[in-house]
């Protein structure tokens, strides 16, 4: 049988009573399956020696010792059972807390295997947290030693003990998951042997094996997932038109002659990949990454000359109404003069006009709709809605995008994200899109300059700013928080936006914006930083998208280690638009750990957002960053896309593959998978 048919409940395990089986529920541990899949979040090598006198040279104690005597400290509730042992180097102290059953196990002139973590403290060698059991000689005491995660009412050895009877009950009588030539060519263990020797290795270099064998079945069947979910999209989805051969874009060429400047070599790759794919006889599916100011938003208005010119509608969705507008505008400068008929709809549109534009949509007139989650509403109907554009993708939930495609019959896709994803990422999560990256900058763009501060030396920030402000140019201060919040030592933009146009730099207009204005308040304040009226934009971090002021040349963070590095990066992306040189201030609490400011100078040292999300991946994970968490998608317990890099391409070549050979799955379908891994993104277009 396979592993994921095991759904007897774990009660079944000998030995697991009531109490156990209600402790691992605590655990969301409820089956069998769940049981053996319950894999160690560490393992200890109890095989070296590391002798008492040494307990500060290692993690871990790893001795046989002999008891000497028992002692008790502390009276009533608080009396407490005080161990003491000695090994061949040195005497020890085991501090028993809540453990005064170890009085009858730890017999005084019996010898033990002793682990722990010890420290000098009060005079002596101690240690609160510890294992032992019993020596026997001539047997090999030392071993590797799984170390579970762990709840109330359950000991790691209580834990080791009915998955040890788990896999003496199942283990034999478990199929291998992964083909059998698969193991063969990638040297991996049988399932059996991989989930014994994950839980009780026998040394390090099994331990490896199991691990690998299995990493590469989780990553192996994620891949199979994201292969069939292409092959479904491309097999069922085919357009009612017949492919036409790719044909000249006159209205793309026209924008391109209007344009005062011309596309980047990133750019021109993008614009003929996706014309590529509107050519095709399948709906685009398509993922559109680059990096802060790369110019995306452009190559999204080509795709929607193309969607018009064939004769559909276009939609392009933005997650704020802040950056809708912009887009709405920036469509209007760029693409009414040829033509079409652009509309912006939000949810704060009023009803007189919203059901004017309502009755524009659903009868063609109008060829590009622009606007927030508003444009999926169910009263919005489109006459022929043949693209869909998703900008700043990972803002949207799974069931957003889904509803905004039901709106046309299989529209092509579009999704943007200035959010670069690593290329390990981009394999998962969105493996059955295409991917194009745009990694190059429009020429005449100055790296922003970074600087790290601390809070105690803002006053040298301020003093800087005042200088660009003299200048002529604007700034931007932006806070973690709306308002000033009792449980949290944090400057706000509130009080800080008062104290900078009051006390700070009372020669310049202050404005603040934030996402509890109404929409028409922060249109106007953002047209007035635009403009020039304003010179000072207080905020949070609302303006992290969909803001475009080239005479905004500095742009300072205070208490930066609250925000991610990829809302730094993204932040730090509104400077730096213009032909000035261009500064961020990145302002630090004075208590911030080490480890904090390492990670700041991430900041400090890389410009290249692909970099930056790579660093940020390791901290937060893949759901925060992706906009991935409400899915369930990337939930892997051994599996870690970015350091198992190498080991994720082959599973994924041989998951394509054998959904390619399935015999279950008819020509036409082998032929897609066979379309999908040819287009499939070559990591060398993603490196880094």
């Amino acid at each position: 049988m396979l592993l994921r048919e095991l759904t007897a409940s774990v009660d079944h395990v000998r030995g697991a009573g009531p109490a156990t089986v209600k402790a691992l529920g605590r655990l969301g541990v409820s089956s069998v399956a769940g049981l053996l899949s319950h894999y160690p979040r560490d393992w200890e090598d109890r095989s070296r020696e590391v002798p008492l006198r040494d307990f500060n040279k290692a993690d871990a104690v790893c001795t046989t010792v002999t008891v000497l005597a028992h002692d008790w400290f502390g009276a009533g509730r608080m009396r407490t059972l005080k161990v003491y042992v000695q090994d061949n180097s040195a005497r020890a102290a085991l501090v028993c807390f809540n453990r005064s059953f170890l009085e009858k196990q730890l017999v005084p002139g019996r010898r033990y295997r002793l682990w722990g973590r010890f420290m000098y403290k009060y005079g002596e060698i101690q240690s609160s947290s510890f294992e032992f059991e019993a020596f026997s000689e001539g047997e090999n005491p030392g071993r590797i030693v799984p170390i579970y995660p762990l709840t109330r009412d359950l000991t790691q050895k209580r834990l080791r003990d009915i998955i040890a009877c788990a896999l003496k009950q199942y283990a034999a009588h478990l199929e291998n998951e992964v083909p059998l030539q698969i193991l063969k060519k990638e040297a991996l263990l049988s399932k059996a042997a991989a989930l014994e020797a994950v839980h009780f290795p026998p040394d390090v270099h099994r331990l490896e094996q199991a691990k690998k064998t299995l990493i590469y079945e989780e990553l192996f069947y994620l891949e199979l997932m994201v292969g069939k979910r292409a092959m479904e999209k491309r097999s069922v989805a085919v357009r009612e038109a017949p492919a036409r051969e790719a044909e000249k874009v006159l209205l793309q060429q026209r924008l391109l002659e209007r344009l005062p400047f011309s596309l980047t070599r990133g750019q021109e790759d993008a614009v003929a990949e996706l014309n590529r794919d509107m050519d095709s006889p399948y709906p685009m599916a398509r993922l559109l990454q680059g990096d802060v100011g790369s110019g995306k938003t452009l190559v999204s208005f080509m795709a929607a000359l193309k969607a018009v010119e064939r004769g559909g509608q276009a939609v392009i969705m933005a997650p704020t109404e802040l950056l809708a507008r912009q887009h709405a505008e920036n469509a209007a400068k760029l693409l009414e003069p040829l033509g079409l008929r652009i509309a912006f709809l939000t949810g704060n549109l009023k009803a007189g006009g919203r059901g004017n534009l309502l009755k524009a949509l659903a009868s063609g007139e109008i060829d590009i709709a622009v606007g927030t989650h508003a444009l999926f509403s169910k009263d919005v109907v489109y006459k022929k809605l043949n693209l869909v554009v998703v900008d700043e993708q990972h803002r949207f939930g799974v069931l957003q995008r889904h509803a905004i495609m039901e709106k046309g019959s299989r529209p092509d896709l579009l999704m943007m994200s200035a959010t670069p994803i690593p290329r390990t990422l981009a394999l998962t999560v969105f493996g059955d899109l295409d991917v194009s990256v745009i990694r190059d900058l429009p020429p005449g763009r100055k790296p922003v300059r970074t600087h790290l501060a601390m809070e105690s030396n803002e006053a040298r920030v301020y003093e800087f700013i005042r200088g660009e402000l003299k200048k002529g140019r604007q700034a931007y201060f932006v806070y973690p928080l709306i308002e000033a919040n009792a449980e949290q030592d944090l400057k706000d933009a509130q009080s800080m936006a008062r104290r900078l146009a009051e006390q700070i730099f009372p020669d310049y207009s202050t404005a603040l914006v934030h996402s509890r204005l109404d929409e028409e308040e922060k249109r106007t304040t953002m047209e007035r930083f635009r403009d020039g009226t304003v010179q000072i934009l207080v905020a949070t971090s609302v303006v992290e998208v969909g803001v475009d002021v080239p005479n905004a040349t500095c742009m300072t963070i205070e208490h930066a280690e609250r925000f991610g590095l990829s809302a730094l990066h993204q932040l730090r992306g509104r400077v730096g638009r213009g032909g000035e040189q261009s500064y961020c201030f990145l302002v630090y609490s004075d208590e911030l750990t080490d480890d904090g400011k390492t990670r700041l100078r991430v900041m400090l040292e890389n410009q290249d957002g692909f970099v930056i999300a790579e660093e940020d991946l390791k901290l937060r994970g893949p759901g925060q960053i992706i906009g991935i968490e409400q899915s369930g998608y990337l939930r892997l317990a051994l599996a870690d896309p970015l350091r198992d890099q190498a080991l994720l391409e082959r599973a994924r070549e041989a998951a394509f593959a054998l959904l390619k050979d399935d015999p279950l799955f008819s020509k036409a379908e082998n032929q897609v998978i066979a379309e999908v891994l040819r287009r499939a993104p070559p990591f060398s277009e993603l490196a880094l």
